[in-house]
């Protein structure tokens, strides 16, 4: 269908998943349901199916792609997977993290799929629905974020078609995403140390004191070139301007409140930064469904999941 005007939605059950699968064989897209946002997902052996993902979005063709996949022996079929970059995927998968790894010469993948670079970006999702779908096939998938891109990622069904609507084959509905934030994204350098590229809810403090005899992380931060997803400096845009640790809105703004701040839309009445994370997206979606031209959001600690919630808010604002 892609391409065309009508896009199915159906329940993540055994059903849909099958037919998701079916779509997926063929070279189409669908748009699952993650344990961090909905992924827009295709087969990454099929140039043509991965042009797709481009297409849909308006994606930048420098911009890689994350690879999703049921577990590590399937990773290493794609990347590099030995040393430090073993143990994390041992450890952390399935789960929330998304490793930047040397590209097998045999991987097979669609160029598009690493935009040209000689790493690939793997992860194995948490979720149920995109577990059961990956063992529905026998290939792995593409899955950027399923919107528009540059606008707000989409934690429901309901945000996909928002900016996807027509231009995607099938939405798997599974409901709401429970950490409502992408993947943590780490660089695993030769030296056996990584690079954060993108925060994300891996505790990154934790990981280090787990891995600090085998070569900890490093500090160097990001090389000064796109690796990974979620780098460009504007991104998660609501289409109005943004003013970050407002601790009281304008007359013309919608204020997104956090702990003692209170908002139109609330990320945490409580200060939890777990569920401001699994809020964000969705608050910002209704900052740019009101009718105030502009918004504002409340301060939000930068610790912990913090981080990832004050990157993801600084790109909005960008």
């Amino acid at each position: 269908m892609t391409g065309k005007n009508a896009t199915e939605v159906l329940a993540a059950d055994a059903a849909g998943i099958a037919r998701a699968a079916a779509i997926l064989e063929r070279g189409g897209l669908v748009a699952v349901p993650t344990e961090t946002v909905y992924g827009l997902a295709a087969r990454a052996d099929r140039p043509e199916a991965v042009a797709k993902i481009y297409a849909a979005k308006g994606r930048p063709d420098f911009n890689p792609l994350i690879v999703h996949l049921r577990d590590a022996r399937q990773a290493a079929r794609y990347a590099t997977l030995v040393g430090v970059a073993a143990d994390l995927a041992q450890t952390q998968w399935p789960g929330p993290l998304t490793l930047v790894l040397p590209l097998r010469g045999d991987a097979g993948l669609a160029p598009a799929v690493t935009a040209g670079l000689p790493t690939v970006a793997l992860r194995c999702p948490a979720h149920p629905v995109m577990r059961a779908l990956l063992e529905k096939v026998d290939f792995p998938l593409a899955a950027p974020s399923a919107n528009r891109s540059g606008f707000i990622s989409p934690t429901t069904a309901a945000h996909v078609l928002e900016t996807l609507a027509g231009a995607v084959d099938l939405v798997l509905d599974g409901g709401p995403c429970q950490a409502g934030i992408e993947s943590t994204i780490l660089a695993i350098r030769e030296n056996g140390q990584w690079d954060e590229l993108r925060p994300g809810p891996v505790d990154l403090e934790a990981l280090r004191a787990c891995f600090a005899a085998a070569g900890g992380a490093s500090d160097a931060g990001q090389h000064g070139r796109i690796e990974a997803p979620g780098q460009l400096a504007s991104h998660y845009a609501p289409g109005k301007p943004v003013r970050l640790d407002a601790e009281v809105a304008q007359t013309d703004e919608f204020l997104i409140g956090f702990g003692t701040v209170t908002g139109d839309c609330t990320l945490s009445a409580a200060g939890d930064l777990g569920e401001a994370a699994a809020r964000l997206y969705d608050c910002l979606h209704q900052a740019a469904a009101s009718e105030c031209p502009r918004i504002a959001v409340a301060p939000v600690p930068d610790h912990g999941i913090g981080r990832a919630i004050n990157d993801r808010l600084r790109r909005a604002a960008a």
